[in-house]
């Protein structure tokens, strides 16, 4: 027992808080907050001994479970846990495992982690309680041990040598300046969102060059740089360049930089729309309790009826009052009588066809989210005949998500790699089948993605880039947006440029 107290008490110093990082070399290593554990527990009175190891024993657990949420927001969003401003992204992962797995497996992963959040603080003061009565019984042998280990720190404490470690100070010093960061970024934000060149602008000045025109800002779920490098998606996105130039359409591509990747597609929505960015819950939620002109507001004070088709929303949206819509249809109002495919509440194509019944007549401004290609990218829909759509029971002819599927951690990452591919693909069908059936010369498409898929996928590569196209026929607005500069067709190329997604919102108002 007093082994593997040691040992837990190790692991806890010197595991590192990022999975790519565990390597046998990183527990070879000589913790010198651990020295300094030793030399102050056999310093303090005896009174205050086990109050100093209780302490420490909490405190060193706290950072174990820590580590352990750095390891699990890198694997999804690339990045270590915030301690100020990730709370609330854990209602979207319980949602997602409720959808994907069913309510009662919500239930026991929130039970789960909560038992094990406790569970791994318990044990770990437990441990150190051992180690530190171990030390005080034999303190002349712990302090040669420690002198020793000392003497040995201080020689390898060089830069390139693996055996000193300072690495549970240095993690503790980082999220300490990152809770400064986040408890100052509210009001940074707020100096930021009070800079507005187009907050005054009246509405008969906005959008002049687009009068007239159908104008839909579609999002495809998880469509990032990775998608476009994947042969299949490039076959598709070639393909579609030349169906839709079949039927005049022209089309110019390129790319944005996502404020979020793996997850947390409502804050990219945000931040393009928004032309501020949006990185955070905090800053959303500052975002939508504030004045500022979105591009659906902008279009709405220009004339527009503003539309959201939200195939994701599944209960109260306030915040659709924020963004300027006329009218928001959530998933339930869209008249989907099929299964889920997944996380999907509707197929894409089903979607658009559900948006191009419920625009009416007059010119619209729409914001159309589609969810076919949300994790876990299985099972899928195929696309149908736009005439055969019907309410959607033609799907139950197709094998759906009914059952819960495999989560894209314990399948394997080819499988997960070729099934998000086979997501996008279909996406893209659906957008350019849509453009064929239903474009017409007031037609303005713009679809993007909102960022890049899950670790799974994307490997090592830390790029937050996502593709953005444009779709018209009319070639007045393709020579407008020419200093744009944006790769022909509707795949981007390595040459295309890449805007920080924040910036479009402006782009866009200006040349149009």
């Amino acid at each position: 027992m007093s082994a593997a107290a040691a040992l837990l008490v190790l692991f806890a110093l010197v595991a590192p808080g990022d999975l790519d990082q565990f390597t046998t070399s990183a527990f070879l290593r000589v913790p010198v907050e651990g020295l300094l554990g030793v030399m102050l527990v056999l310093a303090v009175p005896g009174r205050w001994r086990w109050a100093v190891a209780g302490v420490g024993g909490v405190a060193l657990g706290v950072v174990a479970v820590v580590k352990v949420l750095d390891i699990g927001f890198d694997l999804v969003l690339y990045r270590p846990f915030d301690l100020v401003l990730d709370w609330p992204m854990f209602e979207p992962a319980v949602d997602f495992v409720a959808v994907t797995a069913g309510p009662v497996a919500a239930v026991a992963a929130v039970a789960g982690a909560v038992a094990v959040a406790l569970g791994l603080v318990g044990i770990t003061a437990l441990a150190v309680q051992r180690v530190s009565r171990i030390a005080v019984r034999r303190r002349l042998v712990t302090t040669r041990v420690v002198a020793a280990s000392a003497v040995g720190w201080i020689t390898f404490a060089v830069p390139g040598a693996p055996v000193a470690s300072d690495s549970t100070a240095a993690f503790v010093y980082e999220h300490a300046r990152q809770v400064r960061a986040g408890l100052a970024d509210r009001e940074a934000f707020a100096e930021a969102a009070s800079v507005d060149a187009f907050r005054d602008v009246p509405g008969d000045r906005l959008l002049t060059s687009l009068r007239g025109k159908d104008v839909l800002v579609v999002f495809v779920e998880s469509y990032g740089r990775v998608a476009v490098d994947d042969p299949g998606v490039a076959r598709v996105l070639d393909e579609g360049t030349r169906r839709l130039g079949a039927v005049g359409f022209e089309s110019r591509s390129g790319f944005l930089t996502s404020s979020t990747t793996g997850g947390g597609s409502w804050l990219a929505h945000a931040t393009l729309l928004s032309g501020l960015w949006v990185d955070n819950q905090q800053r959303y939620r500052t975002l939508v309790g504030s004045d500022r002109l979105t591009l659906n507001g902008a279009f709405r004070r220009a004339g527009w009826r503003t539309v959201g088709v939200m195939p994701g929303i599944t209960r109260a949206w306030p915040e659709g009052a924020f963004f300027g819509y006329d009218c928001v249809y959530a998933a339930d109002e869209l008249g989907y009588r099929g299964p889920r495919f997944g996380y999907a509440t509707t197929p894409d194509q089903f979607t658009l066809a559900a948006f191009t019944r419920l625009k009416g007549n007059d010119p619209v401004m729409a914001t159309i989210p589609l969810v076919t290609s949300h994790a876990p990218w299985s099972p899928l829909p195929r696309m149908v005949p736009w005439d055969a759509l019907g309410d959607g029971s033609i799907y139950n002819e197709m094998t759906s998500g009914e059952a819960a599927p495999e989560t894209i951690f314990s399948r394997d990452p080819r499988e997960v790699r070729a099934d998000y591919a086979r997501s996008v693909e279909y996406s893209i069908k659906a957008l350019v089948s849509y453009v064929e059936e239903h474009g017409d010369d007031d037609l303005v498409l713009l679809f993007l993605g909102d960022h890049q898929p899950a670790h799974v996928v994307t490997g090592a590569s830390t790029s937050r880039d996502v593709p953005i196209t444009l779709v018209t026929r009319d070639a007045g607005l393709v020579e407008r947006a020419a200093n744009w500069a944006w790769t022909n067709g509707l795949r981007p190329t390595q040459s295309s440029p890449i805007w920080p997604m924040d910036t479009f919102r402006n782009h866009f108002l200006a040349t149009f």
